[in-house]
């Protein structure tokens, strides 16, 4: 069984999804590490100097191959990865996908902590950046909606999450 993680940036997807490797004794896979190693750039270098539509194609591919090797998984995707392409019905039909849900609040508490290491927000002043993830979740909500499952993780803590993850899928 191949479970995927989804949601938007500072949900917790990495962090859950190592825990979870472990609770379930499932290999681990990070999407966007796939993508950077691939490369041998990191993601934001992969963004400046090729661009965000070479980056999408890649992460349509490096998904695709992921959820096509089979076998169990646990698979961080990309905060942007269900919005492109037929992404999202592609997770749902080769995986279980678990959408991370936290509230704006949550997010920027987070978010700010990590600011300088996340290129969407680093330039943005402090005060901006609940504004820039409020529009964001609106307009990627309709596509982590579609996730078999939502948990939220407001003052949850990760092992909380993954324990709720592992009863709705039923280990």
């Amino acid at each position: 069984m191949i479970i995927s993680l989804l949601g938007y940036m500072g949900s917790g997807k990495s962090h859950i999804s190592k825990i979870l490797s472990e609770k379930l004794n499932f290999p681990f896979t990070d999407l966007d590490q796939k993508i950077s190693e691939a490369h041998q750039l990191s993601i934001p270098e992969i963004f400046r100097t090729k661009g965000e539509i070479f980056f999408r194609k890649e992460e349509k591919r490096i998904l695709e191959t992921q959820l096509n090797d089979g076998g169990d998984n646990i698979l961080s995707l990309g905060g942007g990865t269900p919005v492109y392409y037929n992404n999202m019905e592609l997770i749902n039909s080769k995986s279980k996908s678990i959408f991370l849900r936290a509230s704006v609040r949550t997010l920027t508490e987070r978010l700010l902590l990590q600011k300088n290491s996340r290129p969407l927000i680093a330039k943005l002043d402090d005060h901006d950046v609940p504004e820039f993830i409020a529009k964001h979740l609106f307009e990627r909500n309709p596509f982590y909606g579609k996730a078999h499952f939502t948990v939220d993780t407001d003052s949850k803590t990760a092992g909380e999450i993954s324990d709720e993850i592992i009863k709705l899928l039923k280990f």
